[in-house]
């Protein structure tokens, strides 16, 4: 199994930006898929990025075009979302996860997918 761990979540203003990482340990995390999904309060869990095992394909919601970016380097174990323009309604717990296989464009965004999950971290976006 692969353990994840999440920082770089904070407070920031509106317009801001933030990088978030996924710190991975265990077994290789080059042979796991990952993704980024996020959670508010009161609300359900939702699709944010994800990314193939070596980087060379990438997908976000449709929430996050223009402003978000996923990447990672499997040198470092570690995966990063890059979240920039940030807006008060982007305000939630944000989660690492990894998966095994994509079986297709709707199985990427589906949390049942994902093997392994991070405990989050909090991102606050004030107006």
């Amino acid at each position: 199994q692969v353990q994840l761990v999440e920082s770089g979540g904070g407070l920031v203003q509106a317009g801001g930006s933030l990088r978030l990482s996924c710190a991975a340990s265990g077994r290789a995390f080059s042979t796991y898929n990952m993704g980024w999904f996020r959670q508010a309060p009161g609300k359900e869990r939702e699709f944010v990025a994800a990314i193939t095992t070596d980087g060379g394909t990438t997908t976000v919601g449709d929430f996050a075009m223009g402003r978000l970016t996923i990447s990672r380097d499997n040198a470092k174990n570690t995966g990063y979302l890059q979240m920039d323009n940030l807006k008060p309604e982007d305000t939630a717990v944000y989660y690492c996860a990894a998966a095994f296989k994509f079986l297709g464009t709707s199985a990427i965004r589906q949390p049942s997918t994902y093997s392994y999950w991070g405990q989050g971290t909090q991102v606050a976006v004030s107006s």
